[in-house]
């Protein structure tokens, strides 16, 4: 962080949101008008790193968005010259292309600078998981609206805090969970809940990505390259020595940046509990450890979670990165109904009849369907049916115009994103965690709601 940069602290709200980096108590936020439906959307970029930068191509498809500052802590990342990216950086193979022409735009490595900027619409938050609160909230009490990469936070009670903000502020905030922009699980999410295949007392979900045995690989700290602000990419986490395997990619296998529950889990039980109507969990019981791949990770190459529902419902999810087995044939969720049993994904699903089971004399209970998307949208190389994120950014924009309600508003961002916070706590306590989703608090292990949040490093705060 800058140490002459002292400008914004004096041009935001930031105290009145539960966040500062001083101890200023500051006047209300400005709120800007709403737009015309033909007017520009003046958009800000903070973090262009992988996902932001698929983020930044998909924005630049829609014809009424005007890229105006892109911001990174890795300078290449903004002057987007891929022949100064470090080498060992590309052989990682998660470095993005760059070279496009973005036109005229600004470049920042603090993102408050960029904030500051009155003539910006609305940024896109895809930084590390343990900035996003921050900067959302920050670009609140800016006056700008938001669309922020999952996972929303890296602890709970942010959540929280980022809703507050909103309502004080009146943004617009949607948040990345992609799968509220795919057309099948828009019709799933109706159906499901209109007895598509009865009760759903089951589903499940998993992350299978077999690491062994070197996973992330262990190495010792080091000198960041000269053109990488590591202090302002801990931000408020604790300082700590720079680690190739942790910057700029590898976070998300460090329980203080990430985890894979957040990273893959969060995506899944979004799609799950938006289909079946859920809300919250009632309980949650974690299973798991670091039990083959020997690397620097302080998270589980291996996770079996279940979340419990005093509606009648069990969800679990499992992570096998230690493995490649147990998948779910022909989608990515599948719930289980009284009357039958769906396997799905973006591209399509599947609805299978139950059998009768003992003493019971029925034939079936629902009529097998089968629907598959035909289209030829892009995921980087890939060919994929329908672009669901280019679709949450066309909402999102359209959002930003007339002040509705995203796809994907912030609350279901946090309480999908709860679903991961409460994982790795119950993974971390190592018992079963009773959750009080209207006071979200934990009611049978107080000590368990110490986890639920963290103390910055200062000068940030929350």
């Amino acid at each position: 962080m800058k140490a002459t940069r002292r400008k914004f602290i004096t041009s935001s709200a930031a105290v009145a949101a539960g966040v500062s980096v001083s101890g200023k108590i500051l006047g209300a936020p400005f709120i800007a008008k709403r737009r015309n439906v033909n007017d520009t959307v003046r958009m800000g970029f903070i973090g262009v790193g992988n996902r932001g930068s698929q983020l930044l191509e998909w924005f630049r498809d829609n014809k009424d968005v005007e890229i105006a500052a892109l911001c990174d802590v890795y300078e290449p990342y903004t002057s987007r010259d891929r022949s100064k990216v470090d080498k060992r950086y590309i052989e990682g193979g998660k470095v993005p292309k760059m070279g496009e022409d973005l036109g005229k735009y600004r470049r920042y490595e603090d993102f408050r600078e960029l904030l500051d900027r009155k003539d910006i619409d609305a940024v896109c938050i895809a930084t590390p998981d343990h900035w996003h609160a921050l900067q959302t909230i920050l670009a609140f009490e800016a006056g700008k609206d938001v669309y922020c990469e999952k996972p929303l936070t890296i602890v709970l009670k942010e959540g929280r805090a980022m809703i507050e903000a909103q309502k004080r502020t009146g943004r617009v905030c949607a948040v990345g969970l992609n799968r509220r922009g795919s057309s099948i699980y828009q019709h799933l999410a109706k159906q499901v809940q209109n007895d598509l295949i009865g009760k759903v007392t089951t589903a499940r979900a998993l992350r299978i990505s077999n690491m062994y045995p070197s996973g992330i690989g262990k190495l010792s700290s080091e000198v960041p390259p000269a053109d990488f602000n590591w202090d302002m990419w801990l931000g408020p986490r604790a300082k700590r020595d720079y680690q190739y395997n942790i910057a700029p990619y590898y976070f998300r296998w460090w329980k203080e940046y990430s985890s894979q529950m957040g990273n893959w889990g969060v995506h899944y039980m979004d799609v799950i509990r938006w289909m079946v109507g859920e809300q919250a969990p009632s309980a949650i019981t974690a299973h798991g450890g670091k039990y083959a791949v020997e690397d620097d990770r302080n998270i589980p190459d291996t996770m079996e979670v279940l979340f419990e529902f005093d509606s009648g419902l069990i969800i679990t999810f499992a992570i096998h990165e230690a493995s490649g087995g147990g998948g779910i044939t022909g989608g990515e969720v599948e719930l289980n109904g009284a009357k039958g049993n769906l396997v799905a994904d973006q591209n399509g699903y599947t609805v299978t009849p139950s059998k009768s089971g003992q003493f019971q004399t029925w034939e079936k209970l629902v009529e097998p369907q089968e629907e598959k998307l035909r289209g030829n949208a892009k995921f980087g190389d890939l060919a994929i049916a329908e672009n669901s994120t280019a679709n949450l950014i066309r909402n999102f924009l359209d959002c930003v115009k007339s002040g509705e309600e995203p796809l994907c508003p912030l609350e279901e961002g946090h309480r999908s994103t709860s679903f991961a916070h409460l994982a790795n706590i119950a993974l971390e306590v190592g018992g079963r965690i009773e959750w009080d989703a209207k006071n979200e608090k934990i009611t049978n292990n107080e000590n368990a709601n110490d986890l639920l949040y963290y103390e910055y490093r200062k000068p940030w705060k929350l």
